[in-house]
């Protein structure tokens, strides 16, 4: 027979699964009939665009483009510098177990490598490789017991426990667009590169709504008519709102970025300015910290219960942390001499992380790609990165993005590099919790009533009061009374108890 209770919902955030894997995309491309044929390749870089993800039973599903920049040495008597724009489409696959329509997807894609070869003056192959991370999540409302109504003498041991109940998901489709202007006396011929990065992100909390805030950082490499090679770069501010129905100050935002479309526009040549736009999609889950008291175990001393317990696995402790580590070097590149740097690529790489208490050890390196005249050069900077993250224990799961705020590069007069370079370490940290609730309570009508009687126990290891008390249907505040024990949570291996059995 069922025994009569209250019972609570909670939302609980479960990761049902992640995978990292790489896809690559490649095609052949002919150089349009208005551009020179290309004797060598200078550079090529990339913006990953994804417009479109899918969460399907078993599989999830990404597609997107990657928006290629090509530099290259045109074959014409004067030697000079061209550009190409292409776009290599890609949709990657990736399956998963136990996932279905309905779950919220995390994804990270990134650029990793990017190359082009000539196959001839006309046509060129290129082959990019992207990194995907993907987390699936799934939301699930669990209902427990909380409280017994109708038995009097139940005795029941309850823990509180902290965890991250899911308060709302929401996103919204934002755009970052301007005209970049550049000096009057450059007449626009190409663009020979653009960079965009999503930096100085914010988020603010107001009356059911969360207030987004970034900027989209735009670098741009353009070619004159007087074959000059030049380079701005501007900010584009970011801002919107997602709905979050009850949210509050204290609740956690985790907020994700990702760039779905990119136009660059030249203007008119007598304008000396460039339309950009960038599409973002923006998506934030908030949680709540809730303290919540789990029915752990019960018993009766006058009658037999039986009860059904579930284990599931919650998320609790989820924290953002930000950091900032600043690398201030000179380097000696002889190769660049007194050459003029047209641009710096700037690639941080983790290479190893050691989660300790309360802080995270980083080794890793800076590939930093210069590109001055018609040549490149390549250093790498190795870094090791000691970061306070307060609350951090060794099984404690993170993820950590590195953000570039700063980046600054002089030729100094002895021909070494003056290099500053600021990292935003972003760390999102969560335990992973093993949780007992209950979902019914029965009653064994069975049970013979037993006349009132004393035994004489000698406490095991492993015992606690509360096993003591359940095996002879009694109780621990009568324990205690009977045997004049000051701390109930300290007994001893060898104790003698009296232990009175109702």
């Amino acid at each position: 027979m069922s025994v009569a209770t209250s019972k609570e919902t909670l939302c609980i955030n479960q990761v049902i699964g992640q995978k990292t894997d790489t896809a690559m995309v490649e095609e052949d491309f002919i150089v349009p009939d208005i551009k020179p044929d290309i004797l060598n390749m200078i550079h090529t870089n990339g913006t990953v665009c994804i417009y479109k993800k899918e969460i399907l039973d078993g599989k999830v599903r990404l597609d997107g483009c990657i928006n290629t920049y090509i530099m290259y040495l045109a074959d014409e008597e004067q030697a000079n510098i061209r550009s190409l724009n292409t776009t290599l489409e890609f949709s990657k696959t990736v399956e998963f177990n136990n996932i279905k329509q309905g779950m919220m997807l995390e994804d990270k894609v990134t650029l990793k490598t990017v190359e082009c070869k000539v196959l001839n003056g006309r046509k060129i192959n290129i082959k990019a490789i992207i990194d995907v991370d993907l987390k699936i999540v799934s939301n699930e409302n669990i209902e427990f017991v909380n409280s017994v109504d109708d038995l009097k003498d139940i005795q029941i041991l309850n823990e509180n426990i902290n965890l991250d109940s899911l308060l709302g998901t929401g996103l919204t489709k934002v755009y970052a667009k301007d005209t970049i202007m550049i000096d009057n006396v450059d007449n626009l011929s190409e663009i020979m590169k653009i960079d965009v990065n999503i930096i100085n992100k914010e988020t603010k909390i107001s009356y059911n709504k969360v207030l987004i805030k970034a900027d989209a950082s735009i670098k741009m490499l353009y070619l004159t008519d007087d074959n000059r090679m030049c380079v701005t770069n501007q900010l584009i501010p970011i801002m919107g709102f997602i709905d979050v129905q009850d949210i509050s100050d204290d609740d956690i935002c985790n907020v994700n970025y990702e760039i779905k479309n990119l136009l660059v526009k030249p203007n008119n040549v007598e304008e000396h300015s460039v339309y950009i736009e960038v599409e973002l999609e923006v998506n934030c889950n908030a949680y709540r910290m809730k303290t919540v008291n789990l029915i752990q175990d019960l018993y009766s001393p006058s009658v037999n219960l039986s009860y059904r317990q579930k284990q599931i696995k919650a998320i609790s402790q989820r924290k953002i942390v930000k950091d900032l580590y600043s690398i201030r070097e000179k380097q000696f590149v002889s190769e660049i001499g007194s050459n003029k740097i047209y641009d710096v690529d700037v690639k941080p790489n983790i290479i190893k992380q050691t989660i300790l208490k309360d802080h995270i050890l980083y080794e890793g390196e800076i590939n930093i790609n210069f590109l001055f005249g018609l040549d490149r050069k390549e250093i790498i900077l190795p870094f090791n990165y000691n970061m306070e993250c307060n609350g951090i224990v060794q099984n404690s799961e993170i993820e950590t993005n590195i953000e570039i705020s700063l980046q600054d590069f002089t030729i100094l007069t002895d021909e070494n590099i003056d290099i500053k370079i600021d990292l935003e370490f972003i760390v999102e940290m969560n335990n992973t919790k093993a949780i007992n609730v209950i979902e019914e309570i029965n009653l064994d009508e069975n049970r013979q009533e037993e006349r009132h009687s004393l035994v004489i126990y000698f406490v095991k290891s492993g015992d606690t009061l509360w096993n003591i008390a359940k095996k002879f249907h009694s109780t621990i505040e009568k324990i205690v009374d009977i045997n004049a024990i000051e701390n109930e949570n300290k007994i001893n291996v060898g104790d003698q108890l009296f232990i009175p059995i109702t």
